[in-house]
Protein backbone atom coordinates (compact mmCIF):
# COMPACT_ATOMS: atom_id res chain seq x y z
CA UNK A 1 0.00 0.00 0.00
CA UNK A 2 1.25 3.29 -0.93
CA UNK A 3 2.17 6.14 1.50
CA UNK A 4 0.40 8.85 -0.43
CA UNK A 5 0.83 12.15 0.70
CA UNK A 6 -2.14 14.37 3.00
CA UNK A 7 -4.05 16.77 0.41
CA UNK A 8 -3.95 20.52 0.77
CA UNK A 9 -7.02 21.38 2.81
CA UNK A 10 -8.02 23.94 0.59
CA UNK A 11 -8.40 21.46 -2.78
CA UNK A 12 -12.18 21.19 -4.04
CA UNK A 13 -13.86 18.52 -2.65
CA UNK A 14 -15.00 17.35 -6.19
CA UNK A 15 -11.22 17.22 -6.61
CA UNK A 16 -10.36 15.26 -3.50
CA UNK A 17 -13.43 12.84 -4.26
CA UNK A 18 -11.61 11.67 -7.85
CA UNK A 19 -7.93 11.69 -6.44
CA UNK A 20 -9.33 9.27 -3.42
CA UNK A 21 -10.60 6.83 -5.80
CA UNK A 22 -7.87 7.31 -7.98
CA UNK A 23 -5.47 6.57 -5.39
CA UNK A 24 -7.68 3.51 -3.95
CA UNK A 25 -7.91 1.73 -7.35
CA UNK A 26 -3.95 2.33 -8.14
CA UNK A 27 -3.52 1.10 -4.54
CA UNK A 28 -5.77 -2.05 -5.20
CA UNK A 29 -3.77 -3.50 -8.10
CA UNK A 30 -0.48 -2.83 -6.36
CA UNK A 31 1.12 -1.14 -9.19
CA UNK A 32 4.04 1.22 -8.65
CA UNK A 33 3.84 4.88 -9.93
CA UNK A 34 6.93 3.61 -12.77
CA UNK A 35 4.57 0.57 -13.65
CA UNK A 36 1.10 2.89 -13.62
CA UNK A 37 3.16 5.12 -15.88
CA UNK A 38 4.75 2.18 -18.13
CA UNK A 39 1.25 0.85 -18.86
CA UNK A 40 -0.68 3.95 -19.00
CA UNK A 41 1.98 6.00 -21.25
CA UNK A 42 1.19 8.94 -19.45
CA UNK A 43 4.87 10.20 -17.58
CA UNK A 44 5.66 9.48 -13.60
CA UNK A 45 5.71 13.37 -12.92
CA UNK A 46 2.09 13.76 -14.41
CA UNK A 47 0.76 10.59 -12.20
CA UNK A 48 2.44 12.45 -9.24
CA UNK A 49 0.92 15.41 -10.25
CA UNK A 50 -2.55 13.91 -10.51
CA UNK A 51 -2.25 11.20 -7.61
CA UNK A 52 -1.56 14.53 -5.60
CA UNK A 53 -3.98 16.87 -6.61
CA UNK A 54 -1.62 19.70 -8.40
CA UNK A 55 -3.30 19.05 -11.63
CA UNK A 56 -6.47 17.50 -12.69
CA UNK A 57 -5.84 14.13 -15.20
CA UNK A 58 -7.68 14.23 -18.73
CA UNK A 59 -10.33 11.84 -19.45
CA UNK A 60 -7.18 9.75 -21.48
CA UNK A 61 -5.29 9.44 -18.31
CA UNK A 62 -8.26 8.38 -16.27
CA UNK A 63 -9.36 5.83 -18.99
CA UNK A 64 -5.80 4.03 -18.85
CA UNK A 65 -5.15 3.88 -14.91
CA UNK A 66 -8.86 2.18 -15.04
CA UNK A 67 -7.61 -0.08 -17.91
CA UNK A 68 -4.20 -0.52 -16.26
CA UNK A 69 -6.01 -1.40 -12.76
CA UNK A 70 -8.85 -3.35 -14.22
CA UNK A 71 -11.68 -1.49 -13.36
CA UNK A 72 -14.58 0.57 -15.13
CA UNK A 73 -13.86 4.18 -16.40
CA UNK A 74 -17.35 5.25 -16.46
CA UNK A 75 -17.76 6.20 -12.45
CA UNK A 76 -14.25 7.83 -12.60
CA UNK A 77 -14.97 9.83 -15.63
CA UNK A 78 -17.98 10.82 -13.81
CA UNK A 79 -16.41 11.95 -10.65
CA UNK A 80 -13.88 13.68 -13.32
CA UNK A 81 -16.56 15.48 -14.99
CA UNK A 82 -17.93 16.98 -11.72
CA UNK A 83 -13.91 17.54 -10.74
CA UNK A 84 -13.51 19.95 -14.01
CA UNK A 85 -15.56 22.64 -12.61
CA UNK A 86 -13.47 22.81 -9.73
CA UNK A 87 -11.30 25.87 -9.69
CA UNK A 88 -7.69 24.40 -9.94
CA UNK A 89 -5.40 24.85 -6.97
CA UNK A 90 -2.49 28.11 -7.45
CA UNK A 91 0.38 26.63 -9.69
CA UNK A 92 2.02 26.58 -12.64
CA UNK A 93 -0.57 25.92 -15.84
CA UNK A 94 -1.05 22.72 -16.35
CA UNK A 95 -1.83 21.39 -19.79
CA UNK A 96 -3.22 18.00 -20.80
CA UNK A 97 -0.37 16.76 -22.58
CA UNK A 98 0.18 13.51 -24.60
CA UNK A 99 1.50 10.57 -23.24
CA UNK A 100 4.56 11.18 -25.39
CA UNK A 101 5.60 14.77 -23.37
CA UNK A 102 8.77 13.59 -21.41
CA UNK A 103 8.25 13.74 -17.41
CA UNK A 104 9.91 17.65 -16.13
CA UNK A 105 12.15 15.42 -13.83
CA UNK A 106 14.31 14.20 -16.81
CA UNK A 107 14.82 18.05 -17.80
CA UNK A 108 17.47 20.00 -16.39
CA UNK A 109 17.56 23.68 -16.63
CA UNK A 110 20.53 25.75 -16.24
CA UNK A 111 20.02 29.26 -14.38
CA UNK A 112 20.89 32.32 -16.08
CA UNK A 113 23.11 33.74 -13.34
CA UNK A 114 23.91 32.90 -10.21
CA UNK A 115 21.72 35.08 -7.38
CA UNK A 116 22.72 35.27 -3.61
CA UNK A 117 19.93 33.01 -1.51
CA UNK A 118 18.57 35.22 1.03
CA UNK A 119 19.13 32.92 3.71
CA UNK A 120 17.34 35.13 6.78
CA UNK A 121 14.33 35.53 4.70
CA UNK A 122 13.89 32.00 3.79
CA UNK A 123 14.79 30.64 7.54
CA UNK A 124 12.36 33.99 9.72
CA UNK A 125 9.15 32.06 6.90
CA UNK A 126 10.37 28.74 7.62
CA UNK A 127 9.91 29.61 11.18
CA UNK A 128 6.89 31.39 10.94
CA UNK A 129 4.80 28.54 9.29
CA UNK A 130 5.97 26.19 11.61
CA UNK A 131 4.24 27.95 14.38
CA UNK A 132 1.08 28.91 12.14
CA UNK A 133 1.10 25.06 11.23
CA UNK A 134 2.04 24.11 15.23
CA UNK A 135 -0.98 26.44 16.84
CA UNK A 136 -3.55 25.50 14.26
CA UNK A 137 -2.62 21.43 15.47
CA UNK A 138 -3.42 22.55 19.06
CA UNK A 139 -6.08 24.43 18.28
CA UNK A 140 -7.61 21.55 16.34
CA UNK A 141 -6.92 18.66 18.19
CA UNK A 142 -9.45 18.47 21.16
CA UNK A 143 -12.31 18.13 18.25
CA UNK A 144 -11.07 15.54 16.68
CA UNK A 145 -13.53 12.31 16.76
CA UNK A 146 -12.38 9.36 15.00
CA UNK A 147 -16.43 8.70 14.06
CA UNK A 148 -16.01 11.45 12.13
CA UNK A 149 -13.19 11.93 10.04
CA UNK A 150 -12.38 15.40 8.20
CA UNK A 151 -11.84 14.90 4.76
CA UNK A 152 -7.56 15.79 5.50
CA UNK A 153 -7.57 12.53 7.72
CA UNK A 154 -9.58 10.25 5.79
CA UNK A 155 -6.68 10.84 2.87
CA UNK A 156 -4.28 9.09 4.69
CA UNK A 157 -5.76 5.12 3.90
CA UNK A 158 -8.71 4.35 2.18
CA UNK A 159 -12.20 5.36 3.52
CA UNK A 160 -13.62 2.77 5.51
CA UNK A 161 -16.87 4.41 7.07
CA UNK A 162 -17.89 4.97 10.85
CA UNK A 163 -16.57 2.54 13.61
CA UNK A 164 -19.60 -0.12 14.65
CA UNK A 165 -20.27 0.41 18.20
CA UNK A 166 -19.67 -3.38 18.99
CA UNK A 167 -17.28 -4.35 16.23
CA UNK A 168 -15.11 -1.37 16.16
CA UNK A 169 -13.49 0.23 12.66
CA UNK A 170 -14.10 -2.20 9.94
CA UNK A 171 -10.76 -4.02 8.46
CA UNK A 172 -11.37 -5.65 5.01
CA UNK A 173 -9.51 -9.16 5.53
CA UNK A 174 -9.23 -11.54 2.34
CA UNK A 175 -11.11 -14.75 3.60
CA UNK A 176 -13.23 -13.09 6.14
CA UNK A 177 -17.04 -13.75 5.80
CA UNK A 178 -20.00 -12.34 8.14
CA UNK A 179 -23.08 -13.98 9.46
CA UNK A 180 -26.47 -12.93 8.13
CA UNK A 181 -29.55 -12.12 10.52
CA UNK A 182 -31.71 -9.73 9.23
CA UNK A 183 -34.85 -8.84 11.56
CA UNK A 184 -37.34 -5.89 11.30
CA UNK A 185 -37.11 -3.01 13.61
CA UNK A 186 -39.97 -2.57 15.89
CA UNK A 187 -40.12 0.78 16.13
CA UNK A 188 -39.65 1.67 12.11
CA UNK A 189 -40.39 -1.75 10.50
CA UNK A 190 -37.08 -1.66 8.43
CA UNK A 191 -34.97 -4.64 7.64
CA UNK A 192 -31.37 -4.55 9.82
CA UNK A 193 -28.92 -6.89 9.59
CA UNK A 194 -26.87 -5.28 13.05
CA UNK A 195 -23.93 -4.00 10.75
CA UNK A 196 -25.09 -0.32 9.91
CA UNK A 197 -28.01 1.58 10.43
CA UNK A 198 -27.91 3.67 7.48
CA UNK A 199 -30.68 4.64 5.02
CA UNK A 200 -28.57 6.95 2.78
CA UNK A 201 -24.72 6.40 2.59
CA UNK A 202 -23.75 5.83 -0.72
CA UNK A 203 -21.96 2.48 -1.89
CA UNK A 204 -19.90 1.73 -5.21
CA UNK A 205 -17.73 -0.54 -6.60
CA UNK A 206 -14.36 -0.56 -4.65
CA UNK A 207 -15.85 0.63 -1.23
CA UNK A 208 -15.00 -1.87 1.83
CA UNK A 209 -16.82 -0.84 4.73
CA UNK A 210 -19.41 -1.44 7.61
CA UNK A 211 -22.39 -0.38 5.03
CA UNK A 212 -21.29 -2.64 2.36
CA UNK A 213 -21.60 -5.60 5.13
CA UNK A 214 -25.30 -4.50 5.70
CA UNK A 215 -26.20 -4.09 2.27
CA UNK A 216 -25.14 -7.54 0.91
CA UNK A 217 -26.77 -9.03 4.00
CA UNK A 218 -30.13 -7.26 2.64
CA UNK A 219 -29.31 -8.32 -0.83
CA UNK A 220 -28.98 -12.04 0.26
CA UNK A 221 -31.86 -11.73 2.48
CA UNK A 222 -34.16 -10.54 -0.67
CA UNK A 223 -32.71 -13.28 -2.76
CA UNK A 224 -29.86 -11.71 -4.60
CA UNK A 225 -26.91 -13.45 -3.92
CA UNK A 226 -24.23 -10.72 -3.97
CA UNK A 227 -21.51 -13.69 -3.48
CA UNK A 228 -19.48 -13.73 -0.47
CA UNK A 229 -20.33 -11.29 2.63
CA UNK A 230 -16.93 -9.86 3.22
CA UNK A 231 -17.51 -6.16 3.07
CA UNK A 232 -15.69 -5.73 0.08
CA UNK A 233 -17.98 -4.14 -2.98
CA UNK A 234 -16.86 -6.11 -5.85
CA UNK A 235 -18.52 -7.41 -9.26
CA UNK A 236 -20.65 -9.63 -8.33
CA UNK A 237 -22.39 -7.20 -4.94
CA UNK A 238 -22.70 -4.75 -8.21
CA UNK A 239 -24.23 -7.23 -10.21
CA UNK A 240 -26.53 -7.59 -7.61
CA UNK A 241 -27.58 -4.14 -6.84
CA UNK A 242 -28.32 -4.01 -10.52
CA UNK A 243 -30.74 -7.22 -10.38
CA UNK A 244 -32.11 -5.18 -7.04
CA UNK A 245 -32.78 -1.94 -8.67
CA UNK A 246 -34.24 -3.66 -11.82
CA UNK A 247 -36.91 -5.81 -9.57
CA UNK A 248 -37.64 -2.49 -7.82
CA UNK A 249 -38.50 -0.24 -10.65
CA UNK A 250 -35.95 2.04 -9.92
CA UNK A 251 -33.03 3.89 -11.70
CA UNK A 252 -30.28 0.98 -12.57
CA UNK A 253 -26.95 2.19 -11.93
CA UNK A 254 -25.10 -0.51 -9.98
CA UNK A 255 -24.88 1.52 -6.96
CA UNK A 256 -26.40 1.89 -3.56
CA UNK A 257 -28.30 4.97 -2.27
CA UNK A 258 -30.79 6.28 -0.89
CA UNK A 259 -33.80 4.94 -3.32
CA UNK A 260 -31.86 1.20 -3.24
CA UNK A 261 -31.10 1.46 0.55
CA UNK A 262 -35.34 1.85 0.24
CA UNK A 263 -35.72 -0.65 -0.97
CA UNK A 264 -33.28 -2.94 0.41
CA UNK A 265 -34.58 -1.95 4.27
CA UNK A 266 -38.49 -2.88 3.39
Amino acid sequence: MSRWKDLPESLDPRLRQLVVQLREHKDRSELSITALASRTGFGKSSWDRYLNGRALPPEEAVEALARACDTEAAPLLALRELAAEAPMPSSAPETAGSPDTPDADHLRVRPASRQPVPWPAILLSSVTTSLVMLAGLVLLAPWEDTATQTPAAADRKPYTGAVHPSFGAFVYKAGTTYECEVERDDEDGLLYAGYSRTRTEQLQRDASRWAVVEAQCLLEHHGVSPGVVDGAFGNNTERAVRRLQDQGKIAVDGIVGPDTWKVLRT
